[in-house]
């Protein structure tokens, strides 16, 4: 078998670079403008390398019993790691996966095609201009992991977005979005003070050192109109290589204080990460 090589391209957003991962054979890590966004195995879909998509990754593992196939939408796509980790870990599952970047799209399609069977319908489309004119009620859950760069783009904090979120998914849906911020966190509990306007249930999960404002890093928000297993994603999440707090209830409430939801008119994209904040995790 011939070594695999980087490849890199010109994509609408940027340059993409697919680099080999030499201890795994069909492993690849995607870049885009040097800020990692995506790692698959494709041999082993199952294997989520970065931290934050363990997370993701828990929280779609206890939505429903294992092995239930879903119906998920996942706003934005890089080389589309939990598409194919829904597909594998939930056989049967139907998803639309929306990249704005049609250029990405289509070197991933080209250099990492998914399975015939993986259920993946891929969209070149605005997240937000998309998810206005999907239909009520397509959606077991949703994934939002858009970054413009390193950041999130403003367009997708606000509460008429969180809104049409919660239209799109079903009532008893799960909302799942990958964040980053630092102390002393305006954005994420922005985020939190918005989502708790539109869902009765919300879960934050992060590293310790994360929340205790020591570090820049990512964190999961979790939205929903019905409980979530908080007992299973503390378990889950504690035993991964960097384990991860669990806050929602009252120690939620407390961390977002008096922070207040964001409208389109005042939207602002996530902050700047500082240099080395994204490694492979």
């Amino acid at each position: 078998m011939s070594e695999a090589i980087p490849v890199t391209r010109a994509v609408d957003h940027g340059t993409a670079k697919l680099m080999p991962d030499v201890d795994r054979e069909r492993a690849w890590l995607l870049t885009v403008d040097g800020a990692p966004q995506s790692y698959v195995d494709l041999d082993e879909p199952e294997h989520l390398e970065f931290e934050y998509a363990r997370r993701l990754g828990h929280v779609l593992d206890t939505v429903a019993e294992t092995g239930r196939a879903l119906d998920a939408l996942h706003l934005g796509g890089g080389a589309l790691t939990l598409p194919r980790y829904l597909a594998a870990t939930r056989p049967g599952s139907r998803q639309d996966v929306v990249e704005a970047d049609r250029g990405l799209l289509e070197l991933v399609a080209e250099q990492l095609p998914l399975p015939d069977d993986a259920g993946v319908t891929l969209h070149a489309a605005d997240a937000r201009a998309w998810l206005e004119t999907a239909p009520d009620d397509l959606a077991d859950v949703l994934v939002a992991d858009v970054f413009g760069g390193s950041r999130v783009p403003a367009h997708l904090t606000s509460l008429a977005y969180a809104r049409d979120a919660a239209r799109v998914l079903r009532g008893d849906g799960v909302y799942l979005a990958n964040l980053a911020d630092a102390a002393p966190f305006s954005f994420l509990r922005s985020q939190l003070a918005t989502f708790a306007t539109v869902f009765e249930e919300l879960v934050l999960i992060a590293e310790p050192g994360v929340l205790r404002g020591r570090r820049f890093g990512n964190a999961v928000l979790v939205a929903a109109h019905r409980p979530l297993d908080t007992t299973a994603l503390a378990r889950l999440t504690a035993s991964d290589a960097f384990p991860a707090r669990v806050e929602h209830g009252p120690a939620l409430r407390k961390f977002i204080g008096g922070a207040t939801p964001v409208h389109d008119a005042d939207a602002v994209p996530s902050p700047v990460p500082p240099d080395g904040a994204f490694g492979v995790g």
